[in-house]
């Protein structure tokens, strides 16, 4: 039995927070109902056509779900999502601000007739402030909570290649949903998560924040280098490859000089003689390990690096991720099912138990008519509904 199995979660959700979050629990066994709108759905679904004519996005966040259709401003819409809620122990939204307030989806409107409700909101800003009704994208909470100064070259700002803003939000919504269901398993009681992407993100931050503490100045941007460790980051090595290195204390920078610079007496130099003073003269040292590597293979560096005990990778694209060897040998791939045919995904990391479930992508609206008729819905009743674009 998987851990979430009998939780069944309804979601109001699209592009990547709201799904990321969902899709774990769905992976971990919960029922998740994705209300989509008729016609065009979760707009994530056209992001690309990358995934034999699928979005990369959505096939990654929505696997093990059920698609409704649902329009839920129209009057039998509501009345449908109210039967919906009524079943759930979770509700789950990222609508734009408001909405989901405006369609009584709010803990304390449900709480009465549901005390064990679990409502989770996710918004840019959260609720309450001068920010709550500004909308809110993953590139502008990137740069409303101070990645993008961190990020990048001196010359230029970079975002993540990836939607790190999202993706902390629905971390954190999964995170709280599981602790407010055990909660729940204690007091009986449910209660309203208020998840905010600025807040997700500004958590992220780290040591940047504390680096800059009392005024002290941000963190230099370092591109893909450490902003406060030397050595830390990319090598050039002589086959015009890219190594990445990483040194964490003396002990590894004197056997880093000895084993894979094969120069001894490198430590000892008063200009490396600590992290402090090697980030200092992080010029005059990057030049010295250019040198040394200029007449090395990428695979000579990394046998030394190796050697020495020093941490060390490749500069993988994603063609390397796909056939990676540790992914291999550790069984991590499976095959999902997706209206367009079986494509390969990865298993969630970790795992408590029972594997977790690998189900299919849904088709929009693929769902539709079977949770209608479970709830109570006949065909005839069904057929004026889509007559009347209801679903």
């Amino acid at each position: 039995m998987l851990p979430l199995e009998g939780i069944t979660v309804l979601s109001l959700e699209h592009a990547i927070a709201a799904p990321f979050a969902t899709r774990q629990l769905a992976d971990l066994g919960a029922r998740v109902i994705k209300i989509e709108r008729p016609g065009t759905g979760d707009f994530a679904r056209n992001y690309d056509r990358r995934v034999n004519g699928m979005a990369s996005h959505f096939v990654w966040t929505n696997r093990s779900k059920e698609s409704l259709t649902l329009d839920v401003k129209h009057p039998d819409g509501v009345s449908i999502l109210k039967q919906l809620v009524a079943k759930s122990d979770v509700v789950i939204q990222n609508l734009a601000p408001g909405a989901a307030a405006r369609l009584g989806l709010g803990y304390q409107a449900l709480a009465p007739d549901n005390p064990g409700i679990i409502v989770c909101n996710i918004s840019g800003y959260g609720q309450g402030g001068p920010d709550q009704k500004r909308k809110a994208y993953d590139l502008l909470i990137q740069s409303e909570a101070g990645f993008l100064s961190t990020t990048g070259t001196a010359a230029d700002p970079c975002k993540a290649g990836i939607s790190i803003a999202d993706i902390a939000a629905g971390m954190y919504a999964y995170s709280n949903i599981l602790a407010a269901l055990l909660q729940r398993g204690r007091t009986g009681k449910g209660c309203e998560i208020d998840l905010s992407m600025l807040e997700a993100m500004s958590e992220w931050m780290s040591y940047p924040l504390y680096y800059a503490y009392q005024g002290a100045g941000s963190p230099d941007r370092a591109g893909a280098s450490h902003a406060t460790i030397f050595p830390y980051g990319p090598f050039p090595a002589g086959d015009r490859r890219t190594v990445f290195l990483g040194l964490q204390n003396e002990r590894e920078w004197k056997s880093f000089c000895g084993v894979v610079l094969k120069d001894p007496g490198l430590s000892n130099d008063p200009r490396f003689s600590s992290n402090s003073a090697r980030s200092e003269n992080k010029g005059i040292l990057r030049q010295i390990i250019v040198a040394r590597f200029e007449d090395l293979t990428t695979e000579a560096v990394i046998e030394r690096l190796n050697q020495a005990g020093i941490a060390n990778a490749r500069m993988n694209d994603m063609a390397d991720v796909w056939k990676h060897t540790q992914l291999e040998a550790r069984g991590r791939w499976r095959q999902v099912d997706t209206p367009v045919g079986r494509i390969p995904a990865l298993l969630p990391p970790g795992g408590i138990g029972p594997e977790p479930r690998m189900g299919a992508v849904p088709g929009l609206g693929e769902h539709t008519q079977a949770l209608l008729t479970e709830l109570g819905h006949s065909e005839r009743d069904i057929a004026a509904l889509r007559t009347n674009r209801v679903i």
